[in-house]
């Protein structure tokens, strides 16, 4: 009798470690795959992980496109009209990429002042603007021209 409840009770531990150990697994995936996003000013402020990779919004700055001669890379800056980061993406940009325009980069940051982007989407509605920085720029520049 002593002998059985002993095996019961190691075989409810062990599966008990093992379930622990496997859920452990799952939220660490979970916690590694998510991609964070923020604003410019955030960025600025070290709220952004500076390893990791994130989502940066906001607007493409007037006169801050440049496009270098014989390749496809362009640096420019977003911004949320309050802050703004240099961005670099080597690559074919969305039709809908122009100055003034909604944009989120997917990338990382190299150094303190330039994020390098591995993904550039051009919003074409509310869809890609996050709550976030839509309410920073309407709060910031609410009588100026910016689109939104």
């Amino acid at each position: 009798m002593r002998t059985e409840r002993k095996r019961r009770l190691v075989l409810t531990a062990g599966l008990s470690l093992g379930a622990a150990a496997i859920v452990a697994l799952i939220l660490n995936a979970f916690n590694q795959n998510l991609v964070f996003f923020f604003s410019p000013t955030q960025v600025r402020n070290h709220e952004a992980p500076s390893e990791n990779y994130f989502r940066l919004g906001g607007l493409v700055e007037a006169g801050s496109i440049v496009r270098r001669p014989d390749s496809m890379t362009i640096e420019f800056k977003i911004t949320d009209t309050n802050q703004a980061i240099i961005v670099e993406y080597n690559g074919i940009l969305p039709d809908l990429f122009r100055e003034g325009q909604g944009v989120i980069g997917f990338g990382r940051m190299q150094g303190d002042t330039l994020f390098v982007a591995d993904e550039i989407l051009a919003k074409h509605d509310e869809n890609y603007m996050p709550p976030e920085v839509k309410a920073a720029i309407n709060q910031k520049h609410a009588a100026q021209d910016y689109p939104i």
